[in-house]
């Protein structure tokens, strides 16, 4: 078995937020709201977050990417505790500001082996995607950090009006590339248990399930009580880039 295809999550995958989200929001919160509790506002940020994309998915609405973040962002401000008047009054101000912020290098980074490891496939003739329930932002996010030639295609939910862990998302990947790629000539990487792995392993492909050691592995999506039994589990992407040198050994 050859692997041809390797496709990636975005978020806590390949990038980072440049401070923990919850400090990036506090932050912005600050001016408006006056200081919240940084604990509140992570927890908050957390259930608000899981309530919208599970009223909304794919960033549905009339209002699109911003007015879905509106209502993340307004959740996570009352729920941590801000006055819900002084909230209204203020998200005109504090709705642009963040989504300015989370579009470009301002709020993201790489994390350290992202390109050493797209750029050693690109070398071994791999193909890369990118496969990211999130908005049209992260084009512009992946454009700053200049990785955007690195993938074809780049899917992202809100522009494909599908999200992971849906098996069609993942086939775009394959209908996509210029010669033919099989399911079972791919293997997926991402952070989420259930959108990333088990998705991906629903399309038939390969998959790793990345657990990253230490801080860098703290904005994971980790579901309490996640069985990882049997599922397939590396610490970084060059644990990745030994899965695939590996599947192809004798085949370069």
């Amino acid at each position: 078995m050859v692997i041809r295809l390797v496709t990636f999550d975005a978020l806590h995958t390949l990038i980072t937020p440049r401070l923990p989200i919850y400090v990036q929001y506090s932050q912005t919160f600050a001016p408006y709201l006056g200081l919240l509790e940084p604990e509140h506002l992570k927890q908050s940020f957390q259930v608000a977050l899981r309530q919208v994309q599970k009223d909304k998915p794919a960033y549905q609405g009339d209002s699109g990417a911003e007015g879905w973040w509106s209502e993340v962002i307004k959740r996570t401000a009352i729920g941590a505790g801000a006055n819900p008047q002084a909230v209204d009054s203020s998200l005109r101000q504090i709705v642009p500001s963040l989504m300015k912020r989370f579009s470009s290098r301002e709020g993201y980074k790489l994390f350290h082996d992202s390109l050493p490891v797209l750029r050693r496939l690109s070398e071994m003739n791999v193909r890369a995607s990118l496969i990211s329930n999130t908005d049209t932002r992260m084009r512009a996010v992946l454009k700053d950090l200049e990785i955007t030639s690195y993938f074809n295609p780049i899917l992202l939910s809100e522009e494909v009006r599908i999200e992971k862990p849906d098996a069609k998302i993942f086939r775009l990947a394959f209908s996509a590339q210029p010669v033919s790629v099989e399911p079972q000539e791919s293997v997926h990487i991402g952070d989420e248990l259930d959108s990333d792995y088990h998705g991906a392993r629903a399309a038939g492909m390969h998959a790793l399930l990345l657990r990253r050691v230490g801080p860098e592995g703290d904005g994971e999506r980790k579901e309490g009580g996640e069985i990882l039994k049997g599922v397939q589990v590396v610490n970084d992407l060059w644990g990745l880039l030994e899965w695939v040198e590996q599947q192809n050994r004798g085949h370069y």
